[in-house]
């Protein structure tokens, strides 16, 4: 379900009722009588959802978690809030940027729309910016020929699983994060989809290497072998971007993540 466009259709709807009572259906009435309950209702909702059509639009909107894509940055079930206005205004149902405040940096988790379908919202992060060279070589990062800085971490329990994942601090950028890494997972990208500018890639044994093509993106969950991500499907067009993931404001598995996000 297109919730943004569901939204904008009771604003319009409620925004009619209350025109229209205030121009015409009220002088209509008889001195005392009752507003008829879709006048009452529509005239009351109009406010709240104009404030929340605003809100998810340009400032904030809460997403839910739904895979493990981004263990052990993000777990399944985590709501967290995405900054719709960090990457620039854009118009609400139809994406179009009208305003360019900043650009996806590399190391940001980022919201977009699924480039094989747009109404699918997926959780990312950001490893390739237009213009880079990225590789996945025998599971390891490379970005414009040089490997992106890791350190060993204690080995990461899956309380789901019950069974441990190798776990490393990478940069990405200026950020440092957690990846995930299995042992006997292969380093071959398996089930490669066709997709746009698939020509910029390169697939082995080893792994993948692409350069990213002008406006788009290259994305990466940080579950590296637990994630279909950029590897399998191609690139992020700046267009499908929804906004940047900065805070984590329940679980209710786990109520002590509130603020958790990095």
């Amino acid at each position: 379900m297109n919730f943004a466009l569901l939204l904008f259709a009771l604003l319009l709807v409620t925004g009619a009722v209350a025109l229209a009572d205030r121009f015409w259906l009220a002088r209509r009435r008889a001195d005392g009588e009752k507003e008829p309950w879709w006048v009452e209702y529509g005239k009351s909702f109009f406010p709240v959802i104009l404030i929340v059509f605003f809100l998810r639009s340009f400032l904030v909107e809460p997403f839910k978690i739904p895979s493990g894509s981004m263990i052990p940055t993000l777990l399944v079930g985590d709501f967290i809030l995405v900054n719709k206005y960090t990457y620039g205004i854009r118009i609400p149902i139809i994406n179009r940027k009208i305003l360019g405040i900043n650009e996806p940096r590399r190391g940001d988790v980022m919201v977009f729309r699924y480039p094989e379908d747009p109404s699918l919202d997926y959780i990312k992060r950001v490893v390739g910016i237009p213009g880079d060279r990225i590789a996945w070589i025998g599971k390891r990062l490379l970005i414009n020929g040089v490997v992106a800085p890791r350190q060993p971490m204690p080995d990461y329990l899956h309380p789901e699983r019950m069974n441990y994942s190798k776990q490393f601090l990478e940069k990405t950028g200026d950020v440092a994060h957690s990846i995930l890494i299995e042992d006997g997972a292969p380093a071959a990208i398996p089930f490669i989809k066709p997709f746009p500018f698939r020509e910029n890639c390169n697939y082995n044994s080893s792994g993948v290497q692409c350069t990213v093509p002008p406006g788009h993106y290259y994305m990466m969950g940080d579950n590296r072998d637990n994630s279909a991500d950029s590897r399998f499907w191609g690139f992020v067009p700046e267009e499908n971007i929804v906004g940047k993931a900065f805070f984590i404001w329940f679980n209710f598995s786990e109520p002590s993540r509130f603020g958790s996000f990095k």
